[in-house]
């Protein structure tokens, strides 16, 4: 990623400008943690619309989680989550959680998939393993998963740069 775009980020998430910021530079809505596009991960996409109707999306649970951390002080109204299958957004409380499993995550080593229908849920365990959950053991689970998700992520970022360096 361009330096000129890492700045753009860490500067809207210092003043706290939405990723809608980061999406007109490259003209798609992007996470602000991490860049990842809507497009491309619709399938655990996350939206956070708090008390004062601002709203965020994020590519996981991962990224939802700190954004949840670090504005403690806002209440979230709602939070919305994208199916894994249709990739529709979905009310994440309501939400048939599944934790686990052999497909691997967004952002995290133990995945967090959300899916509408609970028989969609039970059809994606049997086919990949996982644990039922519901919102909350999802959140706590995104938490506890924080510091070794977030060691896996420096570590494939710094591997990544390192082959970038090889092929100039």
């Amino acid at each position: 990623m361009k330096r000129s775009a890492i700045l753009l980020i860490m500067i809207s998430l210092v003043l706290g400008i939405s990723s809608i910021v980061f999406a007109e530079t490259h003209g798609k809505e992007a996470c602000p943690f991490c860049g990842m596009e809507k497009e491309k991960f619709g399938h655990s996409w996350m939206v956070i619309e708090y008390d004062d109707a601002k709203k965020q999306g994020f590519c996981s649970i991962h990224c939802a989680s700190l954004d949840l951390a670090l504005h403690i002080d806002k209440t979230p109204a709602k939070i919305y989550v994208g199916d894994y299958n249709t990739k529709n957004l979905i009310d994440a409380e309501k939400a048939h959680w599944v934790i686990g499993g052999n497909k691997p995550g967004v952002m995290t080593k133990r995945a967090k998939w959300a899916f509408e229908n609970k028989s969609d849920a039970d059809a994606f365990m049997k086919e990949n393993g996982g644990a039922a959950a519901n919102f909350d053991e999802a959140m706590k689970a995104a938490y506890e998963d924080m510091y070794t998700d977030t060691k896996m992520i420096r570590d494939k970022r710094k591997m990544m740069k390192m082959k970038k360096m090889e092929h100039k």
